[in-house]
């Protein structure tokens, strides 16, 4: 399986890129969606963080809580870390699981598409990094026009995530939205004429 990391940052248009790539014959793996599904009731992976921090994280439905685990990692950096640490495991399997049903049906590639492809360091797995970068001025602008945030509010989440900058150096392909959507297809009509062959359904 060949294997394409997609990464961005908040009000990047990571999604749009990735339904885009969708809607014209990729495949993809949503971290995320994966992430959600590992902490299912019933799941290893719910059974570990209710060991970890307790039966409060787990509603009367038997659903994990995220209010009530978020008000304990994210105002302490060392169980947000826990909880990275914890769950890692658990999603690199279920991808895993993924691209091999991928494989099964005769995919030769697929996008994983991974917020914190960098960050977690996912980007060794990969043979190829595409980000979608804008600048700082625009990612402020569509993060307070999108989510209503203030500006101060805006500033703040983008400062808690890892630059544009930073993560350009891990890379291959920068797909840069700062322009229009028209512009935005027209980078991206060219970069999948390049690669579309890579998702070309092989003999089984």
């Amino acid at each position: 399986m060949y294997k394409i990391g997609l990464t961005g940052g908040i009000a990047s248009g990571k999604s749009t890129v990735v339904n885009w790539l969708l809607r014209h014959g990729a495949v993809a793996i949503d971290a995320d969606l994966v992430a959600r599904e590992v902490v299912e009731p019933g799941t290893p992976g719910l059974a570990a963080l209710r060991d970890a921090f307790g039966d409060d994280i787990v509603a009367t439905d038997g659903m994990l809580d995220r209010a009530a685990l978020g008000a304990i990692v994210f105002t302490d950096e060392a169980k947000r870390k826990q909880l990275n640490a914890l769950l890692h495991g658990f999603i690199k399997e279920a991808i895993d699981a993924k691209a091999k049903q991928l494989e099964a049906q005769g995919y030769a590639a697929a996008i994983y598409d991974i917020p914190l492809l960098i960050e977690t360091e996912w980007y060794k797995d990969m043979d190829e990094v595409w980000l979608v970068y804008v600048s700082p001025e625009t990612q402020l602008h569509r993060l307070m026009e999108r989510n209503g945030y203030s500006e101060e509010e805006a500033s703040h989440r983008i400062a808690s995530q890892m630059s544009f900058d930073e993560k350009r150096p891990y890379s291959d392909q920068i797909i840069d939205n700062n322009g229009t959507p028209e512009e935005l297809e027209q980078k991206l009509r060219i970069l999948w004429n390049g690669k579309k062959h890579l998702f070309a359904l092989q003999a089984r």
